[in-house]
């Protein structure tokens, strides 16, 4: 069964520089929520005129942040926020109820089958950073991605 989703939905911003209003998904925090969170990820971007190469790392870093969120704490729900300016893009997943420990890249063994997230978030990110979520017991994770593919590192 489908999780049942707020559609993406138009965020109010205060920073100018946005050149798109930023967007907003509420999904319950299972493991189908990575699907509908990349398939609206990837339509908000195509409708920005976002170029194929930023959109596939949008979706590979959106895809682990919610992941993350799913399998590390015990919230029922998760957000996904983007917001689109001139020269970046930022994905940002909140989580209801933060992870006894700091979100950090490790170093899985080669043989280790998960581990590696946060280390592929940082390879396609031109920065991320975690910030505890201004109201409730939640977190928010961020990555920020040149919006241009020749921008990217």
């Amino acid at each position: 069964m489908a999780p049942l989703a707020l559609p993406l939905t138009p965020l109010r911003t205060s920073r100018e520089q946005d050149t798109h209003p930023g967007c907003a998904l509420r999904l319950p925090a299972t493991a189908s929520s990575v699907s509908t969170v990349r398939a609206a990820v990837r339509e908000r971007l195509g409708a920005w005129g976002v170029s194929a190469a930023v959109c596939d790392d949008a979706l590979l870093v959106v895809s682990e942040l919610v992941t993350n969120v799913i399998t590390h704490t015990v919230s029922d729900h998760l957000e996904c926020r983007l917001s689109l300016r001139a020269e970046l893009l930022r994905l940002e997943v909140e989580d209801e109820i933060r992870a006894h420990t700091l979100p950090a890249p490790r170093t899985p063994d080669p043989d280790e089958h998960c581990g590696r997230g946060l280390l592929l978030v940082g390879a396609v990110s031109s920065a991320w950073g975690v910030t505890d979520a201004p109201h409730g017991a939640g977190r928010i994770v961020w990555a920020e991605l040149p919006s241009r593919a020749e921008e990217r590192h």
